[in-house]
């Protein structure tokens, strides 16, 4: 029991802060690995193994967003259990979702198998490298039982309090996986199929620690053979919440398909810029979106043992937090735009380097509305209010790539950081209409 945090007695703020630096840590950790991995595979590969590769991840992306959603809706419920203090409808909802993450990654693997190839060629992928991302996609989904199984653990663990155990275990995964591709990729030259025979196996392994230290050192989590049962009220309730989230989380990269392809139109230097900044956009939100999954959790157990002014209190101190980090990240990239740009950047690649520090210029005071926005959707996840995450998030994606359609075609790519604030305002905007809403139902 050493290993849960009852979040719902002593300190809301340090909860909050022991809960996401974890996360925060594993998420820059996960970054970093995916840009290494990437290396490995277009240095020793070449680049058509590097593009086959990143022509297979948007299926993948779109599979995954489907088992972070029902992860997501799973964590509130246990996390909600776990706060009432039943224990056996925790252990039975873990159970439930184990049992439906199986059933579910044997149908996907089928269904990859058949149409990967199929997929792929409806998204354009070009013939010469066709082949290599099929292979690459088919081995992938034989590994899909074990990033379903590990999403599952994760979210159980962290709905009891536990955010370290998880990113320790994707720490280890990710480095065996870099250490494989290594050998898979540079040494044995199995090029794509190395690759991704190297992401099975890390996560694998990642599934397998996790399952052992949820049963060993996690003795409310443990299951036995008694509870390894579907509870189908559980199930449906689930599936309710957690295919909501999926919508919510496929909205984006939706969006953000729609936006690159006006980017896309602009020339080269702009698409460098913006695949420059754009991986600074995802730095600099990291710590955002930790917050805001540590303030569903603790909304979640609060709620579940009926404590409603510690729950107002939980929303209070995130957002506050929220608003702090913008302030720190506001005088970091202001400090860091030039540099970073650099680094990115080749010697002669000077108009690159002035629209990126430009766009970050501008940006780097609009990054305190994610924050707010992340923070506000962690609360109403946590309250069982998955369809308004899901509304929000639609109204700032779609707003947002209207934006950069009218203003990136006009004044650069200044107008797609324009777009990202407008955004996330009218995102906030509906968010305070909707808690109205809710705050009445909490008191």
């Amino acid at each position: 029991m050493a290993s849960t945090r009852k979040m719902t007695q002593g300190s809301i703020a340090m909860h909050l802060l022991a809960y996401a630096l974890p996360l925060i840590l594993g998420n820059i950790f996960q970054l970093t690995y995916n840009a290494v991995d990437s290396i490995v595979i277009g240095k020793f590969a070449g680049e058509q193994a590097l593009a086959a590769v990143s022509a297979a991840n948007p299926v993948m992306t779109v599979v995954i967003l489907g088992v972070s959603g029902i992860s997501i809706g799973a964590s509130v419920l246990m996390s909600r259990f776990f706060g009432a203090g039943d224990e056996e409808k925790l252990r039975r909802e873990v159970a439930t979702t184990m049992i439906f993450g199986a059933a579910a990654s044997l149908v996907v693997f089928v269904l990859g198998l058949i149409f990967s190839g199929s997929l792929l060629h409806i998204s354009n992928v070009p013939q010469e490298i066709l082949p290599m991302a099929t292979r690459y996609l088919r081995i992938i989904f034989v590994g899909f039982l074990f990033t379903f199984q590990y999403n599952i653990l994760a979210a159980s663990l962290r709905s009891v309090g536990d955010s370290r155990t998880p990113v320790v275990y994707l720490a280890l995964s990710s480095v065996l996986n870099g250490c494989m591709d290594v050998l898979f990729v540079a040494g044995l030259k199995w090029g794509v199929a190395g690759a991704g025979l190297a992401t099975v196996i890390a996560q694998g392994v990642s599934a397998v620690l996790c399952f052992a230290h949820m049963q060993r050192r996690t003795p409310l989590l443990h299951l036995g053979w008694k509870d390894l049962r579907v509870d189908r009220e559980l199930l449906q309730e689930t599936l309710r919440s957690g295919s909501i989230t999926a919508l919510q989380q496929a909205c984006q990269p939706v969006g953000k398909v729609l936006i690159q392809s006006v980017i896309n139109a602009q020339g080269v230097a702009v698409i460098a810029a913006f695949n420059a900044v754009s991986r600074v956009d995802d730095f600099a939100c990291i710590p955002e979106q930790s917050i805001s999954s540590a303030m569903m959790t603790c909304v979640a157990q609060n709620r579940g043992a009926g404590k409603k002014t510690r729950v107002k209190e939980t929303l209070r101190r995130g957002m506050m937090m929220e608003a702090a980090y913008g302030v720190f990240i506001l005088l970091l990239v202001q400090l860091v735009k030039r540099p970073v740009m650099q680094l990115f950047a080749a010697q002669d690649s000077v108009e690159m380097i002035i629209m990126g520090v430009d766009y970050l210029t501008l940006m780097a005071f609009f990054y305190i509305l994610p924050g707010m926005t992340n923070g506000i959707q962690g609360f109403f996840r946590g309250m069982g209010e998955m369809k308004t995450t899901l509304v929000g998030t639609f109204i700032q994606i779609s707003i947002r790539a209207l934006v950069v359609y009218i203003l990136v075609p006009r004044i650069g790519l200044s107008g797609a950081a324009w777009a990202c604030a407008i955004g996330w305002s009218f995102m906030l905007l509906y968010a305070y209409f909707r808690y109205r809403i809710v705050n009445k139902r909490l008191e």
